[in-house]
């Protein structure tokens, strides 16, 4: 393979001057082309910002003792990050404790401590696991989002959609992990999130609402629940108070489509008919805090306690 083939093999992705080298090439050989470097021993092709999997995996290449973490392994993993936290034009790196931080333009460095099963792999990744991944976010995320994103973690997915069977952690696998990491910034702020989070909040929507009711002074509210609690197969409401039959359902864009149209139709006209009062939520609600929420729910419990 020659100089130009060797390149060609490269352009597709970051890389770092150690694989360059590693094909035979020289700096002449990238000046040449249209690759810019983003870091000391770090290029990228063209002109584009590369993606942040690309460009965290360039960053590995010559820091290979190194993990992304923090909101850099968030985005990774898919899990939920508040927007104002959705900035990666820095990538968070983190080493043993033992070992220098990674130093260099472009990445924000971090020395942790780290046990066994706190690190995983994703196509060739490393990476901070889900759990590991909130904690090091604690000190940066406001306890609500803790317990948003702690509610994710823990709700049981359905693997007809999602590929799983399990949570990626439970309330004692978490309980374990702060245990385990009293001295890390933010640990206390985890461990009050983790008081508050709840097996059953199917989406970040619900879980803001349910923790904006109980700062307002409403009574917690129980998630997920059936109709008829030994029919697996019942209709069930996201959240609600059944001793006053009241529901209340947060309507994500998915309720639009018509065939989820006709499973809420038949859903709600369950509930009606045993005699419960229905509440949709929508994402003007969550920007406006819930209130007309909160005003339509606090008149039905007033009316139901009458």
């Amino acid at each position: 393979m020659n100089a130009d083939e060797h390149l060609n093999s490269l352009l597709g992705r970051p890389f770092s001057a150690n694989e360059a080298r590693a094909h035979g090439l020289n700096p002449v050989d990238l000046r040449l082309e249209d690759i810019r470097q983003v870091s000391r021993g770090v290029f990228v092709p063209g002109s584009a910002p590369p993606g942040l999997e690309d460009l965290v995996r360039a960053h590995l290449a010559v820091n290979p003792e190194a993990w992304a973490s923090h909101r850099t392994a968030g985005a990774i993993l898919g899990l939920w990050l508040p927007r104002w936290i959705e900035d990666h034009s820095a990538i968070h790196l983190s080493k043993p404790s033992h070992l220098p931080r990674v130093r260099r333009p472009g990445v924000v460095g971090h020395r942790v401590r780290i046990l066994e099963g706190e690190l995983e792999a994703r196509e060739g990744l490393r990476l901070t696991s889900p759990g590991r991944t909130w904690l090091d976010l604690g000190h940066e995320l406001t306890p609500v989002a803790l317990v948003a994103l702690g509610d994710q973690l823990i709700r049981v997915p359905r693997p007809e959609f999602e590929g799983r069977g399990e949570p990626y952690e439970t309330k004692a696998s978490l309980a374990r992990l702060l245990r385990a990491h009293p001295k890390v910034k933010g640990v206390g702020k985890c461990k009050e999130a983790l008081a508050d989070m709840r097996v059953g909040s199917d989406s970040v929507p619900e879980s803001l609402l349910r923790m904006c009711l109980i700062a307002h002074g409403f009574p917690e509210p129980e998630l997920q629940i059936r109709l008829d609690p030994t029919d697996p197969r019942s209709p069930s409401i996201d959240i609600g108070y059944p001793m006053s039959r009241i529901g209340i359902h947060y309507e994500g864009g998915h309720h639009l489509e018509p065939d989820q149209q006709h499973i809420d139709l038949w859903r709600d006209t369950a509930f009606r008919r045993v005699g419960w009062d229905l509440i949709y939520a929508t994402v003007d609600d969550l920007h406006d805090d819930f209130a007309r929420v909160r005003h339509e729910l606090r008149i039905l419990l007033s009316d139901k306690a009458a």
